[in-house]
């Protein structure tokens, strides 16, 4: 339960886990094991809710950090004239250096070394 990373998740399985253990006392012997074995799938259905619920999360903060990246990378070279565009032609150019700029921000070596983290 402690690994989970969002509060309300803990606080929900810890909730759970007190309730099964308020209420089990209180059920007939016989039927113990049923009991059981539908809060074990129901914990376990929860659990696996909150992973896919964790993974979402994780994707769009990596999204959020490489476009972070990506604009500082951007912002740095903003002083660099040869970003301004007179002409179309050279507005396309403009976007083919914005792309690879995007590609070269490193952005996949600092998610790699953040991601962890979250």
């Amino acid at each position: 339960v402690s690994s989970l990373h969002m509060k309300r998740w803990r606080d929900h399985l810890t909730a759970e886990i007190k309730r099964i253990n308020r209420n089990l006392p209180s059920i007939p012997s016989a039927q113990k094991t049923n009991v059981i074995r539908w809060w074990l799938q129901a914990v376990h259905s929860r659990i696996e809710h909150y992973k896919t619920e964790h993974i979402k999360v994780l994707k769009e903060a990596t999204v959020l950090l490489e476009l972070a990246l990506w604009k500082a990378r951007l912002d740095d070279e903003a002083g660099d004239d040869s970003l301004e565009a007179p002409t179309k032609k050279v507005k396309i150019d403009v976007e083919c250096t914005r792309n690879e700029r995007r590609v070269t921000s490193r952005a996949n070596i600092v998610i790699k070394n953040v991601l962890p983290f979250l």
